[in-house]
């Protein structure tokens, strides 16, 4: 699916898995982006509370979830949970956010930044930095799923 350039806006990105979530952001022109600290996922979503964090001390505007497709563009076990979590933090944040196919943004990012055998979450937020500028290029509108009409992957 191809969406064009989105109007600028500073968004918070983030790249989700099963232990930790990687965030970055940019600025409302959309000229910089920076990382944040990963953050642990926990069982009962307490980690929702340092995002809205985040969000509220940055003034971000809306956010994207990186949806990890297979190579032939299928959901695969975790976009799944990456489209739930994301679900789950628009009804929590009430904010506008769109999902971004991040296909191989890990090892974009450990190719990129040269980072390997990480396990404290930099590379995750670096992920979540590549998926940003991928949005930042091809979009999708944050309104185009803002609510509960939902983009299908």
């Amino acid at each position: 699916m191809k969406f064009c350039k989105p109007k600028p806006k500073s968004i918070l990105s983030l790249d989700i898995g099963t232990k930790r979530i990687g965030l970055a952001y940019c600025d409302p022109l959309c000229i910089t982006s920076n990382i944040l600290p990963a953050v642990k996922r926990f069982e009962n979503n307490q980690e929702i509370k340092i995002i809205r964090n985040y969000i509220n001390e940055l003034n971000l505007t809306g956010f994207i979830v990186g949806i990890p497709l297979d190579e032939e563009g299928q959901m695969t076990t975790q976009a799944i949970d990456c489209k739930n979590y994301g679900q789950l933090l628009s009804n929590e944040l009430k904010l506008p956010f769109s999902y971004v196919n991040e296909h191989s943004s890990t090892w974009e990012s450990s190719d990129r930044f040269g980072i390997r055998k990480d396990k404290s979450g930099l590379i995750d937020s670096f992920s979540a930095k590549i998926i940003l500028e991928q949005w930042i290029e091809e979009g999708p509108e944050l309104k185009e799923i803002a609510g509960k009409r939902q983009i299908k992957y």
